[in-house]
């Protein structure tokens, strides 16, 4: 049985300087969460600044003009909420949840850090910042277990120069690059209200609640706002290929399959295929891959929700004594059944409720509400959107997904990367 839909209240409103606002309230609990995206992400970085959207989210937490340096998180959790922020290949999001009696805190910190930014930021906050980055990539990258997998597939499905070719992490010789006069630049080209949106989700009153993102934000003036980058379309010319040898143990590898982005109409669709093929023990790729002929340990797929490509991925881990070949031979004759035999009508009737159900789920809290919000909002150009995708999930048919299991899953469209032990690849 489907559980019920999904219909939430949403209030938008644009500020004179260009905020966008997205109100949501919910009295069911008394916190709000205020969550402030901006639209950029790695793939606006220039040439020979990879990494600097995600190494200016960790800046923008060492204070400002009125805010001293580490204070965002003590006034935060003093006033018992919780806070975070995140870079990804689109958008930049800052977010905290709080007793709704603390919404002006959450509201002046975001709008300090959007006004009173640049001055507070120094070269020793910079050059602090820049070794914190530095050892985030080496800790979680370069010296965990298939760490560089990642970017070695984007750098194999992606010509020179794409936007999405490099990781948002960024490279090493980049992140030593950037000099203070690069992150005032990237400040006034970025973070001005006019390239952000303010979604606020709980409980609050909606003409009060507009009027204090007035009061703290209106005064801050718009800024020019960089070019949108131009975003070739998915590269051409058959399969791409890759090897990585690492410290592992187990080979693994990855199919990457260039797919519909998320504003596509067919988005849902591949993503109902991704669920079909490996959420739950039922699925295709686990039921054959794990059970039947045990070559994997564990397989996942999914599809990413980027703004101007789509990725489809498919990861799968091989058993002891099963080589990344013979893995790839048994992911792919799963995906060749799956381009050639169609879908059941049981199968995916269970899928779309597991779809549906993980859809609901994921908007239960303020916090994670707020999110998908700013997504809908930044990414698609919609925040109505989180209402209209249980229905669009609910439409889904047998058709469909045969017809993008055959678009989407083709080999002209697909990057493997094999990570063997280094051992097996010398």
């Amino acid at each position: 049985m489907a559980p019920a839909t999904v219909s939430f209240e949403l209030r938008e409103h644009t500020l004179d300087n260009g905020l966008r606002v997205v109100m949501q309230p919910d009295s069911s609990a008394p916190l709000v969460a205020v969550h402030l995206m901006y639209h950029v992400g790695s793939r606006n970085e220039r040439a020979g600044r990879t990494g600097f959207a995600h190494l200016f989210e960790h800046l923008l937490f060492q204070g400002s003009e009125n805010v001293p340096r580490e204070a965002h998180f003590k006034l935060v959790q003093d006033a018992g909420g919780t806070l975070n922020g995140t870079t990804w290949f689109d958008r930049t999001n800052y977010f905290e949840t709080l007793p709704a009696n603390e919404l002006d805190l959450g509201l002046w910190l975001e709008s300090d850090r959007m006004g009173f930014f640049k001055a507070g930021i120094t070269q020793e906050k910079l050059d602090n910042q820049r070794d914190v980055v530095k050892n985030e990539r080496r800790q979680s990258y370069e010296n965990r277990p298939y760490g560089l997998a990642l970017e070695t597939v984007l750098a194999h499905a992606y010509d020179e120069g794409h936007p999405y070719r490099h990781p948002t992490i960024g490279h090493m010789p980049d992140l030593d690059a950037a000099k203070l006069e690069d992150v005032h630049e990237f400040f006034d080209l970025h973070y001005g209200p006019n390239n952000a949106t303010l979604v606020l989700v709980g409980d609050f009153e909606p003409a009060e609640a507009l009027d204090r993102v007035e009061a703290w934000f209106g005064e801050i003036p718009a800024r020019p706002v960089a070019p949108r980058p131009v975003v070739p379309p998915p590269p051409g010319g058959g399969e791409r290929r890759a090897v990585l040898g690492d410290r592992v143990q187990m080979p693994r590898v990855y199919l990457m399959f260039h797919s519909p982005r998320f504003a596509d109409p067919d988005f849902e669709t591949v993503d109902a295929l991704t669920c079909l093929l490996s959420d739950g023990n039922s699925s295709r790729l686990k039921q054959t891959l794990v059970y039947e002929k045990q070559v994997a340990a564990e397989v996942s797929a999914s599809t990413w929700p980027t703004e101007d490509v789509g990725m489809c991925f498919v990861v799968a881990t091989a058993r002891p004594g099963v080589s990344a070949a013979e893995l790839e031979t048994a992911v792919r004759d799963v995906l060749e059944e799956m381009r050639d035999g169609g879908v059941g009508a049981g199968e995916l009737e269970g899928t779309l409720n597991r779809a549906r159900h993980a859809l609901v789920g994921g908007l239960a809290g303020f916090g994670e509400r707020a999110d998908a919000i700013a997504h809908a909002a930044v990414l698609r150009g919609d925040p109505n959107y989180v209402n209209d995708a249980f229905t669009r999930y609910g439409t889904i048919a047998r058709p469909d997904v045969e017809r993008v299991a055959r678009t989407v899953l083709d080999p002209d469209r697909l990057t493997v990367l094999h990570v063997v032990p280094e051992a097996a690849e010398a």
